[in-house]
């Protein structure tokens, strides 16, 4: 029976970068660090929070090889490693895998728009190539295509895919899903407004935004559902519905990176075709983060 690579709350790291666009690890290292000191399950590099869509091959394999290094099996580490062309996601995968990294995180192929055939053949691909578990993740307004159950099912099947980090918002989708496939294939929240009722239809978990700046929140939303506590739960995910919110009044990771400037943790700009927040939003999030308490 497979376990799941992590229960809790994973954040999903942004990248600082510095004035000229490389990346700052000095301030990445801080961030991490941050991560963990705020009891993160998990540290998710390389995803779209991370900006791996700007990121060069070099830049990406850099990356995981920092945060695996600097981690230090602390925490669990998942390492992004998707593409829209196989071959690529193969090769970002065998790196992660020689790095020592936990596990791999695997974006449905975008643009490509394939059919659910051709997504359970370019996982099967990844699955008989690497040896760690791979967690799918379903973001069809981002990739243009999505998982249906039966798709879930006949992967669940692999004993290498871990499960899926489903950022749909189909509860129906989850629901048949957690019908049809088996108990091992397990399923992390991937939005932070849906935390708490995803995890009251069997999810493990987090992979989260709000993570990079509240890690303690996340952690403890997470795991009160853990432990059946939907009720104290449900209070934390209503009354941070508004921070939520402003964090992604833009398209992610707009948002958070502000607001890690705004707290002093140094993540730089976002790299184009991103772009700096408007004024208008700036001073929502900004609104947000002080009812929150997360700024002085």
């Amino acid at each position: 029976m497979r376990t799941p690579v992590f229960t809790g709350s994973c954040v999903a790291i942004a990248t600082p970068f510095d004035a000229n666009g490389t990346i700052n690890y000095d301030a990445f290292g801080r961030l991490i660090e941050a991560q963990i000191a705020g009891g993160v399950d998990a540290i998710c590099v390389c995803g779209t929070t991370g900006e791996s869509a700007t990121m060069t091959i070099r830049e990406h394999i850099a990356a995981v090889d920092y945060c695996v290094e600097k981690v230090n099996h602390r925490v669990k580490v998942i390492a992004g490693a998707g593409s829209n062309d196989t071959s690529a996601a193969v090769y970002l995968s065998l790196h992660a895998q020689d790095s020592g990294a936990d596990a791999l995180l695997h974006v449905t192929p975008y643009y490509n728009k394939c059919t659910q055939a051709g997504l359970v053949k370019h996982y099967e691909y990844i699955a008989d190539r690497v040896e760690l578990p791979i967690i799918l993740y379903n973001v069809p307004s981002r990739t243009g295509v999505s998982f249906t159950a039966e798709s879930y099912k006949i992967l669940s099947e692999n004993p290498k895919i871990n499960g899926v980090k489903e950022a749909s918002g189909n509860f129906s989708l989850l629901a048949h899903t957690r019908h049809i496939c088996p108990d091992d294939f397990y399923i992390w929240s991937g939005n932070d407004d849906q935390v708490v009722p995803m995890m009251s239809l069997g999810a493990k978990g987090v992979i989260s935004v709000v993570s990079n700046i509240a890690p303690e929140l996340m952690v403890k939303m997470s795991h009160l559902c853990l432990e059946n506590n939907f009720e104290a739960a449900s209070k934390l995910q209503i009354e941070y519905m508004d921070l939520i919110d402003a964090l992604f009044c833009e398209v992610n990771p707009i948002p958070v990176k502000e607001a890690l400037n705004l707290m002093g943790m140094e993540a730089g700009p976002v790299r184009l075709p991103l772009c700096e927040m408007a004024e208008k939003n700036k001073a929502v999030l900004k609104a947000a983060m002080e009812r929150a308490g997360l700024l002085k």
